[in-house]
């Protein structure tokens, strides 16, 4: 009975395998971040506060070239948001992962590569904030994932590679500093079109 088992077992993981690595196209996806930015610095230099991490969300689209190793890039509206004391940072940007894939068993994968990335706009609850130093960064993201024919589901770690501050122009918190690099865990749902 458990040898019967067994083999059916490995009967219908070859037959998701094969149906999960169906090779090149492209497709949409969206899901939910779950992260901060980087620390809230006084401008006395010292780290004011950690943020607190928040519920965000992406949407867009993405290419995949390769069967059992791929390479996969994707473009992606992300919108984040960080709580520091009685504020919040909101920050709208453009995503733009090149990952390296491999299917390692059945429907699973992994992957890894660098994520650019372009911020659109930061908005700082009503207080005027100057212009982030880099809208342009480079990060990293590195996950796992299942493939269901179409169907795909992920969920990665982004960082990005270094500080890219914004700077308080008013009020009480004038000449504060925020990183706003990203820390952030990122649920995705894919389908391939």
């Amino acid at each position: 009975m458990m040898k019967k088992t067994v083999l059916l077992a490995a009967i219908a993981l070859m037959g998701i395998s094969a149906h999960a690595q169906t090779g090149s196209g492209f497709g949409i996806k969206g899901g939910l971040n779950y992260g901060a930015n980087g620390d809230y610095f006084k401008s006395t230099e010292q780290a004011y506060k950690d943020p607190k991490g928040n519920v965000g969300y992406h949407i867009g689209i993405f290419g995949k070239l390769g069967d059992k190793v791929y390479l996969r890039p994707e473009l992606v509206y992300t919108k984040t948001k960080s709580d520091y004391e009685n504020n919040s940072l909101d920050m709208s940007k453009l995503d733009a992962p090149v990952l390296l894939g491999i299917n390692v068993i059945g429907p699973l994968n992994v992957f890894a590569g660098p994520a650019f990335q372009y911020i659109l706009d930061t908005d700082y609850d009503g207080i005027t904030i100057g212009d982030v130093e880099n809208d342009f960064t480079v990060g990293l993201n590195i996950g796992a994932g299942l493939s269901f024919g179409r169907f795909g589901i992920d969920l990665r770690y982004e960082r990005g590679f270094s500080e890219n501050e914004v700077t308080v122009v008013d009020g009480v918190f004038a000449n504060d500093r925020i990183d706003t690099r990203p820390d952030q865990l990122i649920l995705s749902l894919a389908l391939k079109l």
